[in-house]
């Protein structure tokens, strides 16, 4: 007991007993996946953002966001086969994006994209798609901070 009594009070409470001990180790496994956990919750995505509408001409479009982060809001959206009008709106305070379809992993190839978008402005694109598919695009200038997303085209 006098060796249990001379460590710090810290120590002695972690040595008192198994319960404590069980405690102990429970508080840091909920701490450490709490604080290690990928699943992060998303911003909800505000509306009309990434919502497909049919326009007067008959072309799909859909609008897209970037901002002073790393993501396209939203990352995912969905058309049927046949013309898609894209826009991509840059709200960025600082951060410059683009907009490629990455062409060696598409169905088909889709020779448009939008090279710069500085903040503050917005773009658009149109193209046509008949292949259905996962059609992944990105930002080039930061994809490798995870600046992807997917269209996807379904009959």
């Amino acid at each position: 007991m006098t060796e249990r009594t001379s460590l710090p009070r810290t120590v002695r409470t972690l040595t008192a007993g198994p319960r404590k001990k069980a405690a102990v180790i429970a508080a840091a496994v909920v701490l450490l996946v709490s604080c290690g956990s990928d699943q992060q919750e998303k911003e909800p995505v505000p509306e009309g953002l990434g919502e497909v509408t049919v326009a007067a001409d008959g072309v799909q479009e859909v609008t897209l966001q970037t901002q002073d982060d790393y993501v396209f809001t939203p990352d995912r959206f969905t058309v049927a086969p046949g013309p898609v009008r894209l826009t991509v709106v840059n709200v960025a305070d600082q951060m410059t994006h683009n907009l490629e379809y990455t062409d060696d992993e598409l169905p088909q190839p889709i020779d448009a994209g939008i090279p710069v978008l500085a903040p503050g402005e917005q773009k658009t694109i149109e193209f046509e798609v008949t292949t259905p598919g996962d059609y992944p695009f990105s930002c080039t200038f930061h994809a490798q901070l995870g600046q992807v997303g997917t269209m996807t085209v379904e009959k």
